[in-house]
């Protein structure tokens, strides 16, 4: 799941995108508002994290000012803390409201909750012919067996279980597992994949996992 932090402090968009990337997030940050509309255009968001005050504008300003078909989840992160401030901010659009300062596993809680609501994709657990993912624990297993999957071994994994049986581009695979600033070595993704498939077939499930030369790969039931 790839999220976009709305943040002028950088120290601040960095901690919080470090902790989100150490629970199996993607992260971008987005020092101001027009980064941020870049950031929309150029790639697909699960969920962004907005900061309010921003060197180009109010962050709620913004909020009410997009379209709010097609816009992912939005949970403000704040100092404002007042009950008034929380009301403004909720009804601007935002799903969720969270004063700073904050600990980052509440924050992880919210973002799972928020992801897992109706209309999001994140459900409570995937299954697939003997696979499981949980995104809440960030757990993957294969016939009844719990895959040690380092971070983005789960993340392909978890991004193959929501798009079982589709063909899932290599492009698209970057997109969900780097963020904009990530370098990724030209044989990056098929390193990956053969360390997925490795652990696939110490548990039984190797047949699940199908390369389409040329141009993706595919998780379906054997």
């Amino acid at each position: 799941m790839r999220i976009l932090v709305v943040e002028d402090n950088p120290r601040m968009g960095d901690l919080i995108a470090q902790g989100l990337r150490e629970r199996g997030f993607a992260c971008d940050v987005a020092r101001r508002l027009v980064e941020a509309d870049d950031a929309l255009a150029s790639a697909a968001f699960d969920l962004i994290l907005l900061d309010v005050g921003l060197p180009d504008g109010d962050g709620l300003d913004w909020l009410r000012s997009r379209p709010q078909r097609g816009l992912p989840p939005v949970i403000v992160l704040t100092a404002r803390d007042g009950l008034a401030d929380r009301i403004t901010g909720l009804d601007a659009g935002a799903d969720d409201y969270l004063p700073k300062p904050f600990a980052m596993d509440e924050l992880a809680a919210r973002v799972r909750a928020i992801l897992r609501r109706p209309g999001n994709r994140a459900e409570a657990v995937i299954e697939l012919g003997g696979l499981t993912f949980d995104p809440a624990a960030q757990a993957a297993s294969a016939l009844g067996q719990r895959l040690d999957l380092a971070r983005r071994e789960l993340g392909l994994f978890e991004l193959l279980m929501r798009r079982a049986g589709e063909v899932v581009r290599r492009g698209q695979i970057e997109e969900g597992l780097y963020a904009f600033d990530e370098p990724v070595t030209p044989n990056a993704i098929e390193a990956i994949v053969s360390r997925l498939r490795r652990k696939l077939e110490e548990a039984g499930a190797a047949e699940r996992l199908h390369t389409i030369r040329g141009v993706g790969y595919l998780l379906k039931e054997d």
